[in-house]
């Protein structure tokens, strides 16, 4: 969604159809190299079940929450730079659907990760192995690499008829 007057994108990646999909249990995600900044409010991503690993992304800017997830997801974020907006409100990372329900479960775990301006990541206190599947995962640099990792990132910038 789009708010043209505004300049703001409300919605970036939503993944997972409904709860009752149990086929999105399967979901395996990555979302690397990405640079998520001004006019972002939520979802970088927002996740349902499923498996996703976020790795090496620079979060600039975001106005509600930058991960969300509900219904059991398993979320590890790995050696990403979060610089938190100025607003007090909104220097919590991660958001969860509805505290202290099914919604609230899930494994969330922060590695490595460069937590700037205020930024706070708030892990599940479930126990994980960071690398039980560390020949499938993107391997993480550090979080202070994340604007050099993401310098470059962005829609490729083609003409018609040209290679690109």
């Amino acid at each position: 969604m789009y708010n043209q007057e505004k300049l703001v994108c409300v919605q970036v990646f939503l993944f997972g159809a409904s709860d009752q999909h149990s086929e999105d249990r399967k979901m395996q995600i990555t979302i690397a190299y990405t640079h998520f900044g001004k006019g972002l409010v939520q979802r970088m991503p927002r996740c349902r079940l499923g498996f996703f690993h976020i790795v090496n992304n620079d979060y600039t800017h975001w106005l509600m929450y930058a991960i969300g997830g509900g219904m059991n997801p398993t979320i590890i974020s790995e050696g990403n730079r979060f610089i938190a907006p100025p607003d007090l409100r909104a220097k919590e990372v991660t958001h969860r659907q509805k505290p202290n329900s099914a919604w609230d479960s899930g494994t969330w775990i922060s590695h490595g990760d460069m937590l700037v301006n205020g930024a706070t990541f708030q892990q599940s206190p479930s126990i994980l192995q960071l690398r039980p599947y560390a020949g499938k995962m993107v391997f993480p640099m550090s979080g202070k690499y994340a604007g050099r990792a993401t310098k470059h990132a962005g829609p490729l910038k083609c003409i018609p008829r040209r290679r690109c």
